[in-house]
């Protein structure tokens, strides 16, 4: 085999396990961008609207594992809506996070099912459980302020 081809092949090698190693150290590198979406909490009882917030679409294995992990600051108003494909018990951790964020699971249909405040990431990893299809990441405070609790809705709208 012809030296210049083995060279060229062990360089290309060499390329393709740094960027596995940069991806695997750094996973937000395979996120190109997210598809965005509105999200209205609505009362359970009334359908009174209770807030109303921008997010981030999380709907693949790379773009929930990372989360907002890859994220300075949160404004008011924003979020991270995490989409899996039923409703299943699900645990959320605070993995690389430097803010607090209220964590929102909702079931298939939009219930709110469980809402934990949840202290930026502290070994080790606490593990916020619930049962959903939808987790709703927004500013720790905004359930509270918004009095957004179990039982009341998530209405989604995907643009």
């Amino acid at each position: 085999m012809n030296r210049r081809l083995v060279g060229v092949a062990a360089a290309l090698a060499l390329i393709a396990l740094a960027a596995v190693g940069a991806a695997a150290a750094n996973p937000a590198l395979l996120i190109t961008g997210y598809d965005t979406a509105t999200v209205e909490a609505v009362d359970g009882e009334t359908g009174e609207t209770l807030a109303t917030v921008e997010v981030r679409v999380a709907d693949g294995f790379v773009k929930r594992y990372v989360g907002l992990s890859a994220t300075d600051d949160l404004p008011a108003g924003e979020g991270m809506l995490f989409v899996h494909d039923e409703a299943a018990e699900r645990a959320y951790v605070m993995r690389d996070m430097a803010f607090a964020l209220d964590i929102v699971f909702a079931d298939a249909d939009g219930t709110v099912t469980t809402v934990h405040e949840a202290p930026p990431e502290s070994p080790p990893l606490t593990r916020h459980e619930g049962t959903g299809r939808y987790v709703l990441e927004v500013p720790r405070g905004w359930s509270e302020r918004h009095g957004v609790g179990p039982g009341d809705r998530l209405v989604i709208d995907r643009e």
